[in-house]
């Protein structure tokens, strides 16, 4: 079967924003906002990720409101639940090429009972973690669009339920802490917050 986009009304559930956070300084500051002790955590310089070499062995850019955070902050952990991973500064191509998410990615569009068929990245319009939880839970972007800007994300729940959120990452992070969507098939995510050292 050819890979094929996913179009956001063949999920199972949409979730929409009141309105989409465009501005990648905007979305941190609404999850700074969301989880004030995340500020703590901020670095004192940015973290100096070599942008091009992640997303050169990628094979894609990446959304700006996400490398704002990594350069801002180190991998996070939110409420002992949500995690959220960065390139580390000088393993950029290592972190780009670790094959085991879009593995397991790979299944779950398998198993995936939807109306459209849902494909990982590198399709085109296919899903690619950002996050993960630690109950199995993945938090992906759907790579649509006319760039990585425009990507929204999708919830692959460990019990099997897919949903879409029409905004990007770090707002959705800061959504769901602030319960501005409803977490569906998610337990409810909390403002604590810790860094974690990367992997």
């Amino acid at each position: 079967m050819p890979w094929q986009s996913v179009p956001v009304d063949d999920l199972i559930g949409t979730q929409n924003p009141q309105a989409r956070l465009t501005d990648p300084a905007s979305a941190v500051a609404a999850l700074e906002r969301a989880a004030p002790g995340l500020t703590r955590l901020r670095r004192t310089a940015p973290a100096g990720i070599h942008w091009a070499q992640a997303e050169e062995s990628l094979g894609t850019a990446l959304p700006s409101d996400y490398k704002l955070l990594a350069e801002t902050y180190p991998s996070l952990v939110f409420d002992d639940f949500l995690c959220v991973g960065f390139p580390p500064p000088g393993r950029e191509r290592a972190w780009a090429e670790d094959p085991d998410d879009l593995e397991v990615l790979a299944e779950s569009c398998e198993d995936a009972e939807t109306a459209a068929a849902l494909y990982p990245f590198p399709a085109p319009g296919g899903l690619l973690p950002w996050a993960t939880s630690y109950q199995g839970d993945y938090f992906l972007w759907a790579t649509h669009g006319s760039g990585p800007d425009e990507w929204t994300v999708t919830v692959a729940s460990r019990n099997g339920g897919w949903w879409h959120y029409t905004a990007g990452a770090v707002q959705f992070v800061a959504d769901l802490i602030s319960g501005l969507l409803k977490p569906w098939g998610l337990p409810p995510v909390g403002p604590t917050v810790q860094a974690v050292a990367a992997n």
